[in-house]
């Protein structure tokens, strides 16, 4: 964060002072709410959670090098007391995006918002100092503190926004003010949240509404709920994807033999040829939201495709690749799941897999409502027109969907199969993998399959374990 007094932060946040014995002394490090992530120079912030309370690791923060506290209430060394300290991160962020002046880049959308992130950051960061979003945190408490962790260095902050309901975008476009907008897609994440495609179109569109006269809209050209946002902004509007008329667009895509998407980039600075590092051809489409992105500030074609070519994953368990020294490779894109997202996986693991048995291990959507029966037999059906090897779904009744759908597609046999939980899985798998097997892993983040993941490179880790 940019150095701050401890006054200035009180008056920012209009908190009270309390055991302070000199208010000008400097905030010279982050703000953080986890009490592992405190050093010297740092702010803490205490939260009041379900389970811990951050007021009572006060004296430990202070003593591992926290100037202060940023709470609710005294806590017997040096704090700042306000009444709701969400507010107070918020407003503190607001006031240090402000006197940085540094270029911010939001971007939202219901499924790839973490794979395009890291793409955009590691594009922008070869132009200069870039800070962004790390992992997911892309709420109203990870936000701010995403924006405050940026320095009078920092040129682009790339901010990834999530929105569980109408005006959440909003809140967060007020907190830290964007000059590019960019929204991906409009799928069915939390569909059983928001209630329609319509209203979650209604709530990722409120990021184009918040942009100023001389910002600039990056429009998915692809996707016609994201393409109408157009009418929502005073904003220029630059569009992507593969449709003839995208400013930012794709032409010649395919895959490698390893499922890696390969393009001709076209801008209107001219065109470049990508080989990406990523897997699965849903990348073609996060690439170009990147490249847009790039290309409205500054960047060549040439320069764009040599970042996205030698880009890789930031993110854990999305996508990941790993090859186990007996030749199973286990695609570990456990993090989270929506329909789009697992059709997008499956489809990579097809890519992946080609000629080689394959494997889908796939657990719950959540969130989706009344549409869960039906999108969770699309995927099952989805698998076996895919020719996946075998499905093996894990779980309780949203898995039994999974298989139900596999079957009435034609997956009958041993084709696919309906397992209780993660650890049923782990002992099909160790049981039943043979070398040159390729096994997919994914599902909603509150099945937590990343442990099948985990098992099966564990099983096979007897030495190195190579990531590709």
């Amino acid at each position: 964060m940019i150095a701050l007094s401890l006054a200035e932060i009180a008056e920012v946040v209009g908190g009270q002072t309390y055991d302070i014995p000199d208010t000008s002394v400097l905030v010279t490090g982050p703000v953080v709410r986890d009490s592992r992530e405190v050093g010297p120079g740092s702010l803490f912030a205490a939260f009041v959670g379900e389970r811990v309370d951050g007021h009572d690791f006060a004296p430990q923060v202070v003593a591992a090098g926290a100037v202060a506290v940023l709470g609710s209430r005294p806590v017997g060394v040096p704090a700042i007391v306000v009444d709701d300290v969400q507010a107070a991160l918020g407003a503190l962020a607001r006031h240090v995006v402000n006197e940085l002046g540094t270029t911010l880049v939001a971007l939202t959308g219901s499924a790839g918002k973490t794979s395009t992130k890291d793409l955009i950051a590691q594009v922008l960061r070869r132009k200069a100092p870039t800070v962004f979003t790390p992992g997911s945190l892309n709420n109203e408490i990870g936000l701010p503190l995403t924006a405050l962790s940026a320095t009078e260095e920092t040129r682009f902050l790339v901010l990834e926004m999530g929105a569980r309901g109408i005006g959440h975008i909003r809140y967060l476009t007020e907190l830290t003010p964007p000059k590019i907008g960019l929204v991906l897609n409009v799928g069915s994440a939390h569909i059983g949240e928001f209630g329609g495609r319509e209203q979650i179109a209604q709530a990722k569109g409120e990021l184009v509404e918040a942009l100023p006269e001389d910002g600039t809209a990056v429009l998915n050209a692809d996707d016609p709920y994201v393409r109408a946002m157009a009418s929502r902004t005073k904003a220029k509007v630059l569009l992507f994807g593969e449709a003839d008329e995208a400013d930012v667009r794709a032409e010649n895509v395919r895959l490698t033999d390893t499922g890696q998407p390969s393009f001709t980039l076209h801008t209107p600075s001219g065109c470049s040829d990508v080989t990406m590092r990523l897997y699965g051809e849903h990348h073609v489409s996060n690439a170009l939201a990147a490249a847009a992105v790039a290309h409205e500030l500054g960047m060549s074609a040439e320069e764009i495709a040599t970042a996205l070519s030698e880009a890789g994953s930031l993110s854990r368990w999305r996508m990941e690749v790993t090859e186990r020294p007996d030749g199973v490779t286990v695609v570990n894109d456990a993090y989270n799941a929506n329909p789009e997202s697992m059709k997008a996986a499956l489809r990579a693991l097809a890519a992946i897999g080609k000629g080689r048995r394959t494997w889908a291990v796939l657990g719950k959507m959540a969130e989706l409502g009344d549409e869960s029966l039906a999108e969770h037999d699309a995927v099952g059906r989805l698998a076996v027109r895919l020719n996946v090897s075998k499905l093996v779904a894990v779980g309780g009744r949203e898995a039994a969907w999974l298989q139900l759908g596999a079957y009435n597609e034609g997956s009958w046999g041993e084709e696919s199969v309906h397992v209780s939980d993660a650890q049923a899985a782990v002992d099909l798998l160790r049981s039943e993998l043979r070398p040159g097997d390729v096994v997919l892993v994914k599902a909603s983040r509150s099945v937590g399959l990343e442990s099948v993941a985990q098992a099966l490179l564990e099983s096979g880790a007897e030495g190195e374990v190579a990531a590709r």
